[in-house]
């Protein structure tokens, strides 16, 4: 006898259906499962009979069991198909009555037939829902991620056992309602500017960074509080969207990374990996690509402290997505892309011991070490980041000031205020000034006859290459958006140009 359970698999960030078809027919017994299965899908076999027998049914003994995972040109990977092939059998085997024509089934199966917790249910449920399919049967666990999707109705289960019992109509099981999609208004970081004494210029790049999404770099001797501003960052960046904040929960969906007990990531991501991270880690990679940093930090901030430290190879892979704003990892298999619109915030020394050009401390190391370690940033990478800071020594006065700051709201207002009109702009609230094309650039980036005079010098002198020139027409934007201002001034030029990259020290 055939039957036939849909499932789904996850390709990239994105969902793709799964037909798991079963038949039993005559042959020496035995379960063969085909359709390009990883080992984690071969090794179904054990916990599904298993399964099934301590959940009170009988694993079909004599027949040979064939299941047939299609579209078979795609890879099966993961546990997320024992529910669906234990499903598939006791209705082949005749235990099962029940039309499961419009329903989506998903969840790793333990020994004793438990229902386990399986990683990118939101975009496997989202592509049942876009193919027609009404109903969704998922772990308990992750109903409420699951119930994120309009338009389908979702049906928790712990348990194998449930799961008949529900089927055969003795304990129906009530469908979850859908899951409100609540954002919080406040930034999750708890560091406010209001607390960081003095460094006004660097909060002041931080503000330009926040409001046009443009790529910082802070360089400044140790203790001077480069690593607690770009902490204190995401308290001045807006709440995540609607869509913003479905678009991030499905990748850390699909990570396996989604907060225990929080189906839905409502603010935005920080992610600050360690100097040691793998390329892999960083980009994302694996025999099946799964999502790197640079696509978990999507829609918030990376952080990326100690720079020089990276290895050369990991810095400059981040050339495509900090210019394209997504990553494609090419396979044998084929190639998948992910999204990789971040902020990123680097941190750095001046130089091995740190202090070189700092008034109290001097430094240790000889000009040649010095050079050498600041030559580990390609100027490439450099090119790519549109604000550069020196984040000098703090004050005896300023850090003995019992008096705080501008608070992070009251700058999180003038951002949220630049984002309205980059918004009324573009169209679109995702994008920002930092993502303008060359025709926007043209379009919106007007100069008054003064500040051309003074970008024309400024390419004389500087040397700007074509992409610099570009980025610094992008920052004094954001600059005359925050100031309110329609046309671009001599004034916003300048100060533009001051965060373009000097000589450290």
């Amino acid at each position: 006898m055939l039957a036939c359970v849909h499932s789904s698999a996850v390709v990239g960030l994105e969902g793709v259906l799964v037909e798991v078809e079963v038949d039993i027919g005559p042959g020496n017994p035995g379960l063969t499962i085909v359709g390009l299965p990883d080992a984690a899908v071969q090794e179904a076999r054990e916990r599904v009979r298993a399964a099934i027998r301590n959940s009170g049914a009988r694993f079909p003994l004599s027949g040979r069991i064939t299941v047939n995972l299609a579209p078979a040109d795609i890879r099966k990977e993961g546990p997320a198909y024992d529910l669906p092939i234990a499903l598939g059998i006791l209705l082949a085997s005749g235990q099962v009555s029940a039309d499961l024509t419009d329903t989506v089934v998903l969840g790793e199966l333990s020994l004793d037939g438990t229902v386990r917790h399986t990683a990118g249910i939101l975009p496997m449920v989202g592509i049942a829902r876009e193919h027609g399919l009404r109903r969704a049967i998922v772990p308990a666990e992750d109903a409420a991620e699951a119930a994120l999707v309009e338009g389908i109705e979702v049906i928790p289960v712990q348990s194998l056992n449930e799961l008949l019992a529900h089927l055969d109509g003795q304990a129906p099981i009530a469908p979850l309602p859908p899951t409100p999609i609540e954002l919080g208004d406040e930034p999750l970081s708890g560091i406010d500017f209001a607390e960081i004494k003095g460094q006004e210029h660097v909060k002041r790049g931080l503000e330009l960074a926040a409001a046009g999404g443009h790529n910082v770099i802070a360089v400044g001797p140790p203790g001077a509080g480069k690593t607690l501003l770009a902490r204190a960052l995401p308290t001045i960046l807006p709440p995540l969207t609607r869509e913003e904040a479905l678009e991030v929960t499905r990748i850390y969906s699909v990570a396996g990374l989604l907060p225990s007990g929080s189906p839905l990531i409502r603010h935005r991501p920080f992610r600050a990996p360690h100097h040691t991270i793998s390329f892999a880690g960083m980009i994302g990679g694996g025999a099946w690509p799964r999502p790197g940093e640079v696509t978990l930090a999507h829609r918030g901030v990376l952080f990326l402290d100690e720079l020089p430290e990276f290895s050369p190879r990991v810095l400059e892979v981040l050339r495509q997505p900090l210019e394209d704003r997504l990553v494609t990892i090419s396979r044998a298999s084929g190639a998948v892309t992910f999204p990789a619109s971040f902020l990123l915030v680097a941190a750095m020394n001046p130089c091995p011991c740190g202090y070189h050009g700092d008034p109290v401390r001097s430094c240790r190391c000889s000009p040649h070490e010095v050079a050498r370690y600041q030559k580990r940033i390609s100027g490439p990478l450099l090119d790519r980041i549109d604000i550069h800071l020196p984040v000098p020594r703090v004050e005896f006065d300023k850090l003995a000031d019992h008096r705080t700051g501008e608070p992070s709201a009251a700058v999180r207002a003038r951002v949220e205020a630049a984002r309205a009109v980059q918004q009324r702009r573009f169209g679109d609230s995702r994008r920002l000034n930092s993502e303008m094309t060359p025709a926007e650039i043209r379009r919106y980036c007007r100069l008054d006859e003064a500040g051309e005079r003074l970008l024309r010098t400024a390419v004389e002198r500087l040397g700007l290459s074509a992409r610099g020139y570009h980025r610094v027409l992008k920052l004094a934007r954001t600059i005359a958006d925050l100031a309110g201002a329609e046309r671009i001034a001599a004034v916003h030029v300048a100060e533009a140009l001051q965060y373009r990259p000097q000589e450290v020290g």
